[in-house]
């Protein structure tokens, strides 16, 4: 393909050779180029692209695109950008011929409640006969195959190569997480969005976004970015913020809730330890619905599922069956069996919020002791530690304080960060560093009726220590644990 096809309107300065070039393709790691790619160098948390231009060259790659000043001693084209993300999300999106603009493309992003909101809605359009994609924290399916990938949004390349695929099987509509760091680093730029799902937000990714603000406003970007409906909670604060900051935005808008009355709402809630029902009400009908997931939170992300399915003409019938057919998403609110007179509970939940919400939950069936396993990641915001640590002292009878993803950070460091919370209420804490340990601690020293929350980890199966990822299977472990008493 021609480099000038590709860049025909991007912002930029041809500092040597010209456009008029083919590239076989796009990289922006020097380790991936092949033989005449255009090599794009973006500054990541870690590397900068811009010190890895020579091993590109000596790949093979036929084009360097910058943001700063560099010498070459070649004769390649070199092109000078104002900002290389946004050019390495055009360029990739050009070189596979804009696939967001051939299927419906659904943006979900908020704190909590994006990856059980995908599932769901996934649900819903398959039972109604669609052809679906999902992108995001667990990785991307494609037609039923799963794919692994890096970040809950995979970066531009990554991103319009899986819309390229998706295509490839005739998906239809690709349902997707949009995290804030996306927004901000202009990974989903040139995605075609039809329709952005607010969820809620919440205290989270400070250490990148360094004031509240900034993450919401990140957030706020999708909202920009549609063309068919914005869907937003409107029982959450920055829901409303956002309801109000889009009046002027030609977009159509769906709002959606319980406390109040959206233009999809539910009434009737009946809140139980195996599930939740209640009466759905959509402009064009209301249903009876029961779901086998616990929690007001399963209601809110069944909610922005429906809204979505609405606004694509789902009959409320399919919508109905979709939601019930939903067994749960791995990680989040994942009952571990047991065979023994405790129950252990799997979940994701990272922030103070989040655990609030599984917690709470967990009181309205708990007869034994709650207990709760459960750190914070290092080298990632500091001051979500603490109160985390004060959600879970209020709520739990015991809480076993451990390591989550320590990364670089000392883990006794952040076990003590979470640890100041606790005590700020009162609470009942041991600390255990080995994650494993304080797993097994909780299964030996259970009682019968029992609750053991295992909180953080959810989905994953590896843990990062120092620069190393290491297998780390929570289920298992779990498994494991129980044979012993």
């Amino acid at each position: 393909m021609k480099l000038s096809k590709i860049t025909f309107d991007l912002d930029m300065e041809v500092v040597n050779g010209h456009t008029d070039v083919d590239i076989t393709g796009v990289a922006y790691d020097s380790r991936k180029v092949e033989k005449g790619n255009a090599f794009i160098a973006i500054k990541g948390f870690k590397f900068d692209g811009h010190d890895f231009i020579n091993e590109a060259i000596k790949k093979g790659a036929g084009v360097i695109i910058v943001q700063r000043d560099v010498a070459l001693n070649s004769e390649i084209t070199l092109i000078r950008v104002k900002d290389s993300r946004q050019a390495l999300a055009k360029i990739s999106s050009e070189f596979y011929n804009n696939p967001s603009n051939k299927f419906n493309l659904i943006g979900v992003t908020g704190t909590n409640g994006k990856t059980s909101t995908t599932y769901i809605i996934d649900s819903i359009f398959r039972v109604s006969g669609k052809k679906t994609g999902i992108i995001g924290t667990m990785g991307s399916k494609v037609n039923g195959r799963n794919i692994e990938t890096k970040n809950t949004t995979p970066e531009s390349l990554e991103l319009q190569q899986l819309f390229d695929e998706m295509l490839k099987y005739n998906v239809e509509n690709c349902i997707m997480e949009v995290s804030s760091h996306s927004l901000e680093l202009n990974r989903v730029a040139y995605s075609n969005f039809d329709v952005g799902i607010f969820t809620n937000i919440t205290v989270d990714h400070l250490d990148y976004h360094k004031t509240f603000e900034n993450y919401y406003n990140a957030k706020k970007k999708l909202f920009y970015m549609t063309s068919k409906y914005n869907i937003i909670n409107i029982d959450d604060e920055y829901g409303r913020r956002l309801i109000d900051e889009l009046s002027k935005v030609n977009t159509p808008l769906l709002t959606y809730g319980i406390e109040s009355k959206g233009d999809i709402y539910a009434t009737d809630l009946q809140l139980k330890a195996t599930g939740v029902s209640f009466k759905l009400h959509t402009p064009k009908g209301s249903a009876d619905i029961n779901m086998n997931i616990p929690g007001v939170f399963t209601v809110y992300n069944s909610l922005a599922a429906a809204s979505c399915a609405f606004a694509y003409g789902i009959s409320i019938e399919h919508i109905k069956e979709g939601l019930e057919q939903v067994k749960g998403v791995k990680g989040r609110f994942e009952v571990i069996p047991t065979n023994k007179d405790f129950t252990v509970i799997v979940d994701f939940a990272h922030t103070a919020d989040a655990l609030d919400k599984v917690l709470s939950v967990i009181e309205e069936f708990a007869e034994g002791r709650k207990i709760i396993v459960f750190g914070a990641g290092g080298d990632r915001d500091k001051s979500k530690r603490a109160p985390m640590g004060e959600v879970a002292g209020k709520h739990c009878d015991l809480c076993i304080v451990t390591s989550d993803n320590p990364r670089t950070e000392e883990p006794k460091k952040i076990i003590d960060d979470i640890i100041e919370g606790i005590k700020n209420v009162k609470g009942n804490y041991i600390a255990i560093v080995d994650r494993k340990e304080a797993i097994e601690y909780a299964i030996k020293n259970s009682r019968p009726k029992d609750i053991i929350l295992l909180a953080g980890k959810g989905h994953e199966t590896y843990t990062i220590i120092g620069e190393e990822v290491l297998t780390f299977d929570e289920s298992k472990i779990v498994k494991e644990a129980l044979k012993s008493i």
